[in-house]
């Protein structure tokens, strides 16, 4: 029924990835989603692929605007090649905050500029594959030289999965337009929010391009809470509001509580932020909001809530590995589940 992908905890490095990604491919996982935050999302993916035989691994998202479109290009073209066709490539826009101010890069115009970066790594690729002369000239990147000496020339695999996060209006429909497809943020994860909201503007974009629904691929990437029992689960539950307190402190994420009637929330939780009482976010969080966001379930039964939830919206989910190993076999059952093997 799902591709299921395995998350990664932000703070795993280089040095824990590839036991990480093959315990995914041992448990039956389909993908392993690897973050860019506080390590190279690009080095965690190589490690990874290294490490699996079956495994897709995916970047979720690589920050794209501190990096040229032509180095992720070359990047990707190795990793797919390395990996005999496992690669694929998400890619995000971050926040104008981090852009200026922690990469020195620019922010521009980010639904613009994105769709740019989409375009120019594709006409990049078809240059690698077919010896095609390099021309893409946008308002955000233009690339036009490519001496044969750096083509690195055609693979396998030359179709890479090239997939954008998103969150607003413009941006979702611009992934429509250009992207394989779109990894959701947890915040817009609700299936509600994806049928009333998500679908719509992806659907938009899709028509403005002249494509097909089938060409666009949805990765659901809720927030789960789930154990072996009822006093883990409750646990996840705890941790779970304490990142949506976190998460919807930040105004971009608010359009999903608006939906729901919880606009005043996120003023409620920027103002503790700005008070600096960050120890209370998880206070604004209510169970009726954990509720909408977040799934929960022993593992004996996390795979039919979901189902329950989420079919027919997308055909990739992302899936929790669990903390302590011991627990592995208990969450493969689920997967299988999810699976629908």
């Amino acid at each position: 029924m799902f591709k299921v992908y395995a998350t990664t905890p932000e703070s795993m490095g280089p040095w824990d990835i590839g036991a990480h990604a093959a315990r995914a491919e041992a448990m039956g996982f389909d993908g392993l989603q690897v973050p860019d935050a506080i390590h190279d999302g690009l080095l965690l993916a190589a490690l990874a692929l290294q490490a699996t035989r079956r495994l897709r691994v995916g970047t979720s998202v690589l920050v794209a605007f501190p990096r040229s479109p032509m180095t992720v290009a070359v990047a990707s073209w190795d990793l797919q090649r390395l990996s005999g066709g496992r690669f694929e490539l998400g890619l995000g826009t971050q926040i104008k905050q981090n852009i200026e101010e922690r990469y020195s890069a620019r922010w521009v115009s980010p639904v613009p500029q994105l769709r740019e970066y989409v375009q120019s790594l594709k006409a990049i690729f078809d240059s690698f594959q077919n010896g095609s002369r390099l021309c893409f000239e946008g308002e955000h990147y233009r690339f036009t030289r490519l001496q044969p000496f750096f083509n690195p020339g055609p693979i396998e695999h030359p179709d890479i999965p090239v997939f954008c996060g998103a969150v607003g209006p413009a941006m979702t429909r611009m992934v429509g337009r250009v992207a394989d497809g779109m990894i959701t943020h947890p915040t817009n994860t609700p299936p509600e929010y994806i049928r009333a909201v998500c679908l719509p503007r992806l659907q938009e974009g899709l028509d403005r391009a002249g494509r097909q629904v089938q060409s666009l691929r949805l990765i659901l990437g809720p927030l789960v809470a789930t154990g072996v029992d009822e006093g883990a689960v409750a646990a996840q539950w705890e941790q779970q509001r304490r990142l949506l307190g976190f998460l919807y402190s930040t105004p971009a994420y608010w359009p999903s509580l608006e939906l729901f009637g919880w606009q005043e929330r996120g003023a409620q939780l920027q103002a503790l932020t700005r008070e600096g009482r960050w120890q209370d976010l998880s206070s604004i969080v209510t169970d009726e909001m954990l509720e909408v966001f977040v799934p929960r379930g022993a593992y004996e039964s996390i795979a039919d809530t979901l189902r329950n939830r989420y079919s027919g919206l997308a055909d990739s989910i992302t899936f929790p590995m669990p903390a302590d190993p011991a627990e592995d076999a208990h969450a493969a059952r689920a997967i299988a589940r999810l699976r629908g093997a």
